[in-house]
């Protein structure tokens, strides 16, 4: 398995991945929109015989603590190809998104995800609580990638605008 950087020319392919592993439209149109906004921080695919059959997207978003604003990321979506999941695709594509990440400078990520999973890369809920956010629970969790980035006084935590979720809304709590 290879990792690259994803290209705009793989986006037809990025989309029928995401739609195909959710079974749902939202995750592959939630790729395009971000990308067509310009907000793919770090987009990277796993490529299978050249094929791909992964994808991980990082957006950056708004992580404000104490007046101060975080440089944080959403990591959002992640995506294997139903016929090669299970085969730690998902898995190497977090870690080296992570690894991008804080090479870049960028200070926390944010996640909803599948707690089990993300807590084998240092995902914790008690770092995401105490914020306002649109998601609450144990699916909803934070990464320092920078040490004690998420500590102080707990301020607000808004997704870029094609997630379509409005700054002063909150969803219910994730399960």
């Amino acid at each position: 398995m290879d990792i690259r950087t994803a290209s705009a020319a793989d986006l037809p392919a990025l989309i029928a991945l995401h739609d195909a592993a959710f079974g749902t439209l939202f995750e592959g149109k939630l790729v395009a929109d971000l990308m067509a906004a310009d907000l793919a921080a770090l987009s990277l695919v796993a490529l299978e015989d050249g094929n791909i059959v992964g994808h991980i997207l990082f957006s950056p978003m708004i992580v404000e603590i104490d007046g101060e604003t975080v440089l944080a990321l959403a990591l959002a979506p992640l995506a294997v190809d139903p016929r090669f999941q299970r085969r730690g695709i998902g898995s190497a594509l977090t870690e080296a998104g992570l690894a991008r990440a804080a090479q870049a400078g960028w200070e926390a990520v944010i996640v909803l995800g599948h707690p089990e999973f993300y807590a084998r890369f240092g995902f914790r809920a008690d770092l995401a609580e105490g914020f306002a956010a649109p998601f609450s629970g144990p699916a909803f969790m934070a990464l320092e990638l920078t040490k004690s980035s998420l500590s102080g006084s707990k301020g607000k935590i808004i997704y870029p605008a094609p997630f379509g979720i409005p700054a002063d809304e909150e969803a219910p709590a994730a399960v």
